[in-house]
């Protein structure tokens, strides 16, 4: 009996061992259930725990936002000079599809309405003091919403339009300094945005208590039904995402006429790994390994891809949009048209560079929520199955880079060129250096891949070995 009592607790250990983060948010979401359920009272107390967790979040947004977007736009310029007009097409068919992405995840939220009935205990909300229903719709207002007095006026308030704003003319004005400095300062903000990502995951920590407590006091508060509005939510994104895959991604590669067999088959294993693992970087070396074998060159895989993480996050837009409105629904905020689609311009831009790391999408909506006056309690019930629509986000955002590389190739003339089938066959081919010249074609095993913090792109580095 005591050798089976202590195969037991090692089994135990082992398995605490082994899990992850999204396994104890799991558990402390069955656990928030029943105590909410069976002692309700006791429940709501707990709040000021979960409340803890969102102030938390809201200490981070303004030097991520900020740093993400100055790097994911700055960074990318050596980029943009080496590439030129292909960069150009590639950076609008990003913005279009991602454009789709978002209006898709509005219209299906307003349709399907899954936050409505939510019943929240409104004391103590954690929000910033906006009354924003009351200010009206006007030139006047949206254009003093959007330049601050003060940048750090606009970090303290989490006025994330104005930081915006200070982010994006920031990062322009460093294209006209000299290189040195740069890069010195993309180093030190680089640097930034890498230590606000392990912020934000030390923050996910103590994630399983808040969302525990949280779920607790609303289930206390609201009863059982907001499970019922939870599994709305993450249907409703699913369907979404099928919608979104068969209106937007699939006509594109019908006008393009990429073989769709051909390509299912080959985005297939990445597809299989982002949703698997939830993450976009595990799926990166496979993405782009099995593009170049499809017949997309080299050169347009290197820059469309790892790019595409900065900019092309389609399931991450869809879902954004679709989990800002449910906040709003579940928060009793009725936002019209005009403050919709505003809040979906907000999303596009902040929503660039954080695929990298899981959870930090949470953030931007923090963020956007707070901007329209929105608390950030609702959040808090999303996290409990967040982890069920991240695997989903996820593995729309690989597709979406996968197709937008074989419809650059295509556009530029280049899928499965002679240049790609020298490369396949292990000939000689040229590549294009960055001052303009051609140079021999660089052997792939030779090449020393460096991983950014950031946007998980994989960069070149020497010495490189040259292709008999």
């Amino acid at each position: 009996m005591e050798n089976l009592l202590n195969r037991t607790i090692e089994r135990i250990k082992w398995l605490i061992s082994k899990a992850n983060i999204t396994v104890y948010i799991v558990i402390a979401m069955i656990i928030g259930v029943f105590v909410g359920h069976f002692s309700p009272h006791f429940a709501v107390e707990l709040k000021p725990l979960a409340n803890a967790f969102l102030r938390m979040i809201q200490a981070l947004e303004a030097p991520l936002i900020f740093s993400t977007l100055v790097v994911g736009i700055a960074g990318h310029g050596d980029d943009l000079k080496r590439i030129g007009r292909m960069a150009v097409k590639c950076l609008l068919y990003f913005e279009v599809v991602t454009t789709f992405a978002l209006i898709i995840g509005l219209i299906m939220v307003n349709i399907t309405r899954p936050g409505s009935g939510v019943d929240l205990d409104r004391t103590n909300n954690s929000t910033l003091p906006i009354n924003h229903n009351g200010v009206g719709l006007s030139w006047q207002h949206e254009l003093e919403k959007i330049i601050p007095n003060s940048f750090f006026k606009a970090a303290s308030d989490n006025e994330i339009l104005q930081i915006v704003f200070c982010a994006l003319m920031f990062a322009v004005s460093m294209f006209y300094v000299e290189v040195e400095h740069r890069n010195t300062m993309l180093k030190f903000l680089e640097s930034l945005s890498h230590i606000m990502f392990k912020v934000v995951k030390l923050v996910m920590n103590y994630a399983p208590i808040g969302i525990g407590c949280a779920i607790a006091a609303t289930v206390g508060t609201s009863g059982l039904k907001v499970l019922i509005n939870l599994g709305q939510l993450v249907a409703v994104l699913y369907i979404s995402l099928i919608i979104f895959a068969l209106v937007i991604l699939l006509p594109i590669a019908l006008i393009s006429r990429i073989p769709i067999k051909e390509f299912l088959r080959a985005v297939g294993q990445p597809f299989l790994i982002a949703f698997a693992t939830a993450s976009s970087e595990s799926a990166l070396p496979k993405a782009m390994e099995n593009m170049e074998a499809f017949g997309v060159p080299k050169k347009i895989v290197s820059f469309v891809i790892p790019t595409g993480y900065s900019f092309n996050l389609d399931g991450t837009s869809l879902y954004l949009s679709l989990a800002a409105i449910f906040c709003a629904q579940v928060d009793g905020v009725d936002l019209g048209l005009g403050d919709q689609i505003l809040m979906m311009l907000t999303l596009m831009l902040t929503s660039k560079g954080v695929a990298a790391v899981p959870r930090a999408s949470l953030i931007i909506l923090a963020a956007v929520a707070q901007q329209y006056g929105i608390s950030l309690e609702p959040i808090s019930l999303i996290l409990g199955v967040d982890a069920f629509m991240d695997m989903a986000r996820t593995s729309i955002n690989v597709l979406g880079n996968c197709l937008a590389s074989v419809v650059m190739a295509k556009w530029e003339g280049e899928f499965r060129s002679a240049e790609w089938e020298r490369e396949r066959s292990g000939g000689g081919s040229v590549v294009s250096s960055p001052n303009g010249e051609e140079s021999p074609r660089i052997s792939q095993s030779s090449v020393d891949f460096e991983t950014s913090p950031l946007a998980t792109k994989k960069t070149m580095k020497g010495p490189y070995t040259l292709v008999e």
